[in-house]
């Protein structure tokens, strides 16, 4: 790997008439964050001029989304996707649930940070702003990264919790969101899957399907969307990407966050799992669903 290479590259690829999108494609899909953060540092230096303009000022549309999210720092493009979410025109529930109920402590501290020294205003503050109720609550408790991240199971916790969360739940007439909130947004993963099994006991259901008849709207999205990333991270990126081009039209904020920030974690795995949900691969799926450079991009974060 030759960042200078790699920069000179690009560069020809806009120079002069028409721009060789294929090219640009090559480039930045083999290199991974690290190295396409190298290129811009050399392309500053070598060429002098940002790259990440020159890219904008030659692509458009979701192309262009795609290749300015690959040349942003995972860190900061999880900032710049929460930030859009909330200030842009009208708020975008589904961005926030999943990154805030995704991203590990750390990344979600990294988060916090970044997009203060950004934007001036706390993450936490702007969520307030924006969002209302039980659903707001959900969301602050998840932005503060403070999530056990042990591995001990206590069993008598474990069944207090999920005695907790039937009384709290089916048991009772209306819901006591509270309870739900503080076990599925505190508790480490490994106790967690254990409650569920232990719920399963208690309740005769799984604890998705109590939430879906205790809650509704942005708070059930949220807390299902919780108890799917302890389950399998992996699976609840797959089905996000399926909801993203299933029926008329596509969600294409999601599908390219999705297939931006997890192409160097874990697509291998939510390759996998979208293929034993849904009978066919991520593969055929955006090609029936995109087109042009913005599905061959795709196509190359996907692989296979």
């Amino acid at each position: 790997f030759s960042a200078e290479q790699e920069a000179q590259a690009l560069r020809k690829a806009m120079k002069g008439f028409g721009t060789d999108e294929d090219a640009i494609i090559e480039i930045l899909t083999k290199l991974n964050v690290a190295q396409r953060q190298q290129v811009l540092i050399t392309y500053k230096g070598t060429i002098g001029r940002d790259l990440i303009d020159d890219l904008k000022s030659e692509l458009s549309g979701n192309f262009e989304r795609v290749i300015v999210g690959l040349m942003t720092p995972t860190i900061m493009y999880d900032v710049h996707e929460l930030r859009r979410a909330l200030k842009g025109a009208g708020t975008d529930e589904g961005c926030l649930i999943e990154i805030l109920a995704s991203r590990t402590n750390a990344e979600i501290r990294h988060i916090n940070e970044n997009y203060k020294l950004q934007y001036g205003s706390s993450l936490e503050d702007d969520i307030v702003s924006d969002t209302s109720s039980m659903f707001r609550r959900v969301l602050v408790s998840l932005a503060t990264g403070n999530r056990d991240e042990g591995t001990f199971v206590d069993e008598a916790l474990a069944q207090q919790d999920a005695q907790c969360l039937y009384e709290a739940g089916e048991k009772r007439w209306g819901t006591d969101e509270v309870q739900f909130m503080s076990i599925l947004c505190t508790r480490n993963r490994c106790h967690l899957l254990r409650v569920f099994d232990v719920y399963r006991g208690i309740a005769n259901k799984d604890i998705t399907e109590s939430i879906k008849s205790e809650m509704s709207g942005d708070l059930e999205d949220a807390l299902l969307a919780v108890v799917k990333c302890m389950r399998n991270k992996p699976a609840y990126f797959a089905e996000r990407l399926y909801k993203s081009m299933k029926g008329l039209g596509t969600d294409d904020s999601t599908l390219i966050r999705v297939m931006v920030s997890r192409s160097e974690i874990d697509m291998l795995y939510i390759r996998k799992e979208f293929l034993s949900m849904y009978g066919k691969s991520l593969h055929s799926f955006i090609k029936g669903d995109c087109s042009g450079d913005y599905r061959k991009v795709l196509l190359r974060l996907c692989g296979g």
